[in-house]
């Protein structure tokens, strides 16, 4: 808005009876004819050398970008991998434990088995000998007895015999 004009409004504002207050004007008024006409040839050229100044630097930057990014996917991957091969080795290590494990139950199972077996020969050893010793003795008392029969004759045959008187 120009000068003329502005003056003009105020002219028409105190004849009627108002003020012409900081907020009746409009901040972008005028601005467009107060700008000179801008050659639009001027603002392609202006805007290609902006473009051609950063343009290389901004495909830099994408392309070192994406190649972060590659990189990232790269480090992700034998991250997981490596991962991986420590759970396979917790539970290698839970695998071997277990095996550990078994092979000191199956020597338990060994040493109780080959108890049972000593404890077996000791058992029949000890039942031999019971049954020699009972065989011993009722051999002894068979003994015994057939002296005692062989003594109560012999006391028999040796006892007076009354004559028999004929």
């Amino acid at each position: 808005m120009s000068v003329a004009e502005r003056l003009e409004e105020e002219e028409v504002a105190a004849s009627s009876g108002r003020s012409l207050g900081p907020s009746d004007t409009s901040p972008d008024e005028g601005v467009v004819e107060d700008l000179p006409l801008i050659d639009e040839k001027a603002v392609e050229q202006l805007t290609e050398g902006l473009i051609s100044h950063y343009l290389p630097d901004l495909q830099r930057s994408k392309s070192a970008l994406q190649e972060l990014t590659q990189n990232q996917v790269v480090l992700l991957e034998t991250l997981e991998q490596e991962i991986s091969k420590f759970k396979e080795c917790n539970s290698i290590l839970d695998i071997n434990a277990l095996f550990s494990e078994a092979k000191r139950y199956h020597n338990k199972l060994v040493n109780i088995r080959n108890e049972m077996m000593m404890l077996h020969e000791k058992t029949s050893k000890l039942k031999k000998r019971a049954l020699k010793l009972q065989q011993k003795r009722q051999k002894e008392e068979l003994e015994r007895e057939q002296q005692r029969e062989k003594e109560l004759e012999r006391e028999k045959q040796l006892t007076a015999k009354p004559a028999r008187r004929t």
